[in-house]
């Protein structure tokens, strides 16, 4: 691979400003009302693949958001590495915690990015690292050093569950036959620590509703003879968690993995500072299972956690009422081998339940996805290993990721191929908060090390 940093520098400013103008859209999946705005970046990514040197480009249709397809093929006879992405982002909210207007981004320097950070919501996840593949492919295409077949599918779902993924890539098998997927959608460790994420967890999100009286009631005259949703709810939800912070629905942890001491150990290995994670978050303890450490209890141990909850008056001054109804929104993060149906069935029949007489319960599923893992051993890692190595100066750490990515164990099954996790943002970019961002330092990093991973995967898989 020749020439690949002269060109990033020569086009540093162009590679910059697309993901500048990229990330002044809107492209809200959650919200209906930014549809346009969803629609318009899908076409603004069309344009960036046929710019970028993909023979075909597509928009495909589904019963949601599309999903932009490209394509380009040197020889047949050689391997087709998919990269997939996608251009939705997450809800800015709440907009008053925000240092600078989600979408107007803006480039400013921190601790762990001293050369800039771009500040928008979807910089990191996933405009940005999607990007890099853009630009990655442009390189290769540009400079005649592409080694391999490359096909894209960006889409624009998978903030919301990727709903209609499954349906597209189950219809379209061949179209999208492939040796190997690649995808930045995750992390590493730091700048100067590269990791590969072999492992994410799965999930299920759910949305309870816990319903008293027909109507919001007087809390003086009804107050102690009817039950107040929100206590109930509040109760029902503490009782998800024992003394120990272990999971209390029953077969919950039947099939969850127990990690040798051998393989914990050699997760031991990441370089980590409790009291700078504590700093960072502003906290004085970390909280969470007995007798796993803080990188274990967000990798390797599943989790349930309140993402919301709601009901009655919370506008300014008094209202004193007892609620009609409460509401929450509960997410569990799962490990592999557990099926994500089956722990949504296991939530909705213990919090049911737990309901006491006087109230309703109802739980909503509303998405979720299954665990995966990657072996170390395939030629899809041992060639990111090498690329990393390559413009790092060093080999990455394997580790795994308490996100989730729900389609990637969908990939592998109908798609019959391995995935590889190639992440370049860090803990610290804020992603699905206010002040979202991604080092400059990072986007044109990732930008020069995918070409390499093209490289030495067509090199080992001859």
């Amino acid at each position: 691979m020749k020439n690949i940093p002269s060109y990033i520098k020569e086009h540093k400013e162009r590679f910059l400003n697309e993901l500048i103008e990229l990330l002044k859209i809107p492209s809200i999946s959650a919200d209906s009302a930014y549809k346009s705005d969803v629609l318009k970046t899908a076409e603004a990514i069309k344009s960036c693949l046929e710019k970028a040197g993909c023979d075909t480009v597509e928009i495909c249709p589904t019963a949601g958001y599309p999903i932009v397809y490209g394509k380009k093929t040197i020889d047949k006879n050689l391997p087709t590495v998919l990269v997939y992405g996608h251009y939705d982002v997450q809800p800015p909210d709440p907009l008053n915690l925000w240092n600078s207007p989600p979408f107007e981004p803006v480039i400013k320097t921190t601790e762990k990015h001293p050369d800039g950070a771009i500040f928008a919501r979807g910089a990191c996840d996933d405009k940005g690292q999607m990007y890099m593949h853009v630009k990655a492919f442009e390189i290769m295409v540009k400079t005649n050093q592409l080694p391999c077949n490359v096909k894209f599918m960006i889409e624009g779902e998978e903030e919301v569950g990727s709903a209609n993924l499954g349906d597209f890539v189950k219809s379209n098998r061949d179209k999208l036959k492939n040796d190997v997927i690649l995808i930045s959608d995750t992390g590493m460790i730091a700048n100067d620590t590269p990791s590969i994420t072999t492992g994410l967890r799965g999930l299920s999100y759910v949305e309870v509703e816990v319903t008293g009286p027909n109507r919001d009631l007087h809390s003086g005259l009804y107050g102690g003879a009817v039950a107040n949703p929100i206590n109930i709810l509040t109760k029902m939800i503490a009782s998800l968690h024992n003394e120990n912070n272990h999971i209390t629905i029953p077969e919950f942890y039947d099939k969850v993995e127990e990690l040798s001491t051998e393989e914990r150990t050699e997760m031991a290995k990441a370089p980590f500072s409790l009291e700078n994670y504590k700093k960072a978050l502003d906290i004085d303890a970390v909280y969470g299972e007995d007798g796993f450490t803080t990188n274990e209890r967000n990798s390797i141990r599943p989790t349930l956690d309140v993402n919301g909850i709601w009901g009655g008056y919370i506008g300014e001054g008094a209202k004193t009422v007892i609620p009609s109804k409460a509401y929450a929104k509960i997410s569990m993060r799962l490990v592999p081998n557990q099926d994500w149906q089956e722990i949504t069935k296991l939530f909705t029949a213990h919090f049911e339940s737990l309901a006491p007489k006087g109230v309703k319960v109802k739980v909503t599923p509303h998405h979720g996805g299954q665990g995966y893992v990657t072996p170390i051993s395939s030629i899809g890692y041992q060639a990111a290993s090498k690329a990393y190595e390559q413009t790092f100066g060093k080999k990455p750490i394997p580790q795994r990721s308490g996100g989730s990515i729900p389609i990637v164990s969908l990939f592998e099954q109908e798609l019959e191929s391995k995935i590889i996790l190639m992440g370049f943002g860090l803990d610290s970019d804020a992603i699905h908060s206010p002040n979202e961002h991604f080092g400059i330092w990072n986007y044109l990093k990732g930008i020069e090390t995918i070409p390499y991973f093209y490289k030495y995967f067509t090199e080992l898989s001859k």
